[in-house]
């Protein structure tokens, strides 16, 4: 594998957005993410923000005018997260091995303040943008083209620590090409696969990661020969292929969850009859059972360890897009015992949802 593939790892991730302001806001007093860097003045075309905790760094981007690609995005999906920026060694090694293998190139190589691009489409309308930075620059550098805000101190109230895995939906047919596709243009591996049957409805899912093993993509397509469900909503509302939701680790997930709580942040509801049945099921080593029943949060175990999550309700206008909160003691996987509870979880929204209307 090239060595500006198999060096791949998460730099930022950016979000296009209708409404900057108020999505600065709700991240940085609800989530407690801190503002590090804003775009120059004078430019007319977009808006950005930089925003850090723990090793997270979201972007959020606001197009001002019709032909910068933030407007077109959010036209046609609402929010949503658009970049994937990818750091490397040699941009310009990472591309041309990426084309090679067939990535379909949006941005040739093209620096600012010494940080040089590149960007190649991924999924839906979600692109990955190479970035090498300079020699010594450390991993926690502003992203490119962004200045420093004055006297920024990112906090760590809430603890969440690093970006632990994209969720993807695709459509019917897809789930394959697109993990080919990274294993084929980005050097990732497939990790693990899975096939979800609830009732009448189904879908089948796959992971693959960087060499890494620290940027990972859980993909998922609606199996369309059972009745319609959660995902394939997704693809309809979201106007095709889409990040689903972005899952962020914490060392502490009570102590971060009923921090976010406090902040407003709305979660998903677990059935008591879960916590029930719990101790039957898991032999808790990282936090007790009244404490996750009283936060709703979700427990697994795999083959390396446990693992605990919660997801929050979605505010977004389409109901597409959502969070994930997980702390990992040794697991592995991603809570296969706990996709059931998920889907229905937010199978329920959905019906729920439908029945407001």
């Amino acid at each position: 594998m090239n060595d500006a593939l198999r060096l791949v790892r998460l730099d930022h991730v950016e979000f296009f957005v209708t409404d900057l302001a108020a999505s600065v806001e709700e991240m940085t007093t609800k989530y407690e993410f801190t503002t590090i860097a804003r775009s120059p003045a004078g430019i007319a075309d977009h808006r950005s923000v930089a925003l850090r905790q723990g090793g997270i760094t979201l972007v959020l981007t606001q197009g001002l005018s019709d032909d910068h690609p933030a407007s077109g995005y959010v036209h046609a999906h609402g929010a949503g997260v658009a970049n994937i920026a990818l750091r490397t060694p040699d941009v310009r090694a990472a591309l041309d091995a990426a084309a090679q293998a067939g990535a379909r190139v949006l941005q040739a190589p093209s620096q600012v303040g010494g940080v040089l691009t590149a960007v190649i489409e991924a999924f839906g309308d979600v692109r990955h943008t190479f970035v090498q930075r300079p020699a010594g620059e450390p991993a926690g550098a502003l992203p490119p083209g962004l200045l420093p805000v004055a006297g920024a101190r990112p906090g760590n109230r809430i603890g969440l620590g690093e970006v632990d895995h994209f969720a993807v939906c695709v459509e019917a047919g897809q789930l394959v090409p697109t993990v080919e596709f990274y294993e084929s243009v980005l050097g990732f591996r497939k990790t693990f696969e899975e096939r979800i049957v609830i009732g009448a409805q189904a879908m089948d899912s796959q992971v693959v990661q960087n060499a890494q093993g620290d940027v990972t993509f859980t993909i998922i397509e609606p199996d369309t020969t059972r009745d319609p469900g959660q995902i394939d909503e997704f693809i309809k509302d979201n106007g095709g292929a889409g990040v689903q939701h972005l899952a962020l680790s914490s060392a502490d997930i009570v102590r971060a969850v009923g921090a976010l709580r406090d902040n407003g942040i709305d979660f998903l509801t677990t059935p008591g009859s879960y916590y029930d049945l719990l101790p039957g099921r898991i032999d808790l080593a990282g936090h007790t059972v009244p404490e996750l029943r009283e936060l709703n949060i979700l427990a697994d175990a795999d083959h390396a360890g446990q693992l605990y999550q919660i997801f929050t309700r979605s505010t977004h206008p389409r109901r597409t897009f959502f969070m994930e909160v997980i702390e990992r003691l040794g697991a592995q996987t991603f809570g296969s015992g706990n996709i059931k509870a998920l889907y229905e979880a937010v199978e329920q929204e959905r019906l729920n949802g439908e029945s407001r209307r």
